[in-house]
């Protein structure tokens, strides 16, 4: 009975060590793709599974909003046109209120309110990351609110 209680307790001790090192690993790779992001590197684009699941919520003036998706490669294209802009603006996005919920022990889902430069607004976002076999991790889902209204032509009612 005695090797039953151990085996139980170090099984509950390396789950949970497992999942506290994987949310650690999932915090880190979201703040290396924000500094990605920020400095319009072309390692953002390898941060993306080739099927996540991209959602640009659009927020409308009335307050309501509307989902717009897409693929991977096609955001990955209009990401690439948008970055030339970007750039010579200097546009960059902060994050806060960044929470790492496990879904999984290599899949978590991470939140935060992000807020573009020069402005007093945050909008809500969301990315879940998988670790993959081979210890990469990458997005499959994304979910980013936008006030930016030409997002609702992808709209499909």
């Amino acid at each position: 009975m005695k090797k039953f209680l151990l085996s139980i307790i170090t099984l509950i001790f390396v789950s949970t060590a497992a999942f506290a090192d994987n949310a650690a690993e999932a915090l880190l790779f979201f703040k290396n793709y924000v500094a990605a992001a920020n400095s319009y590197s072309d390692s953002v684009a390898t941060m993306y599974s080739p099927s996540a699941k991209i959602i640009r919520q659009v927020v409308k003036p009335d307050g309501t909003t509307a989902n717009a998706y897409t693929d991977t490669a096609t955001y990955l294209r209009q990401m690439k046109i948008g970055q030339a802009g970007a750039k010579l603006r200097n546009y960059t996005n902060s994050y806060s209120n960044i929470t790492v919920t496990p879904i999984t022990e290599t899949k978590y889902k991470i939140s935060s309110l992000r807020q573009p430069k020069g402005e007093t607004y945050k909008l809500k976002t969301y990315m879940i990351i998988q670790k993959q076999p081979n210890g990469k991790w990458l997005i499959v889902e994304e979910m980013m609110q936008t006030k930016m209204q030409i997002f609702l032509k992808y709209v499909k009612s």
